[in-house]
């Protein structure tokens, strides 16, 4: 088995759309160690994040944060450890376009 740790996804979010932060390649399964929210603004928000099995739509059981506060310049720091399967998926959501948000971990192949 060889193990890869690295940034799996980063994005910088539209305002108020579900969108894919990362997904498991195939034949792979992956840790994900940390989440990190920079709000690269002075003005406070919101966001959520969603864990989805198997990928498809998201539904309310999938969320680990929902509507999250975060001040205006701040970050926001996960240390999560979640454990993912292949196709699983992390989808993001930011109320405003003002997010950038990243996952780091471990890709089991």
């Amino acid at each position: 088995m060889a193990t890869a740790y690295k940034q799996l996804g980063q994005i910088k979010n539209a305002a108020t759309t579900q969108e894919l932060l990362y997904v498991v390649p195939a034949s792979t399964e992956t840790v994900v160690s940390s989440l990190i929210i920079c709000n690269q603004s002075g003005t406070a928000t919101s966001f959520r994040i969603a864990v989805l099995p198997g990928g498809g739509a998201v539904a309310t059981t999938d969320y680990i944060y929902y509507d999250l506060p975060i001040s205006g310049n701040d970050t926001f720091i996960a240390t999560v450890g979640l454990t993912l399967a292949t196709t699983d998926e992390i989808e993001v959501y930011a109320t405003l376009a003002t997010l950038s948000m990243s996952a780091y971990g471990t890709e089991i192949t």
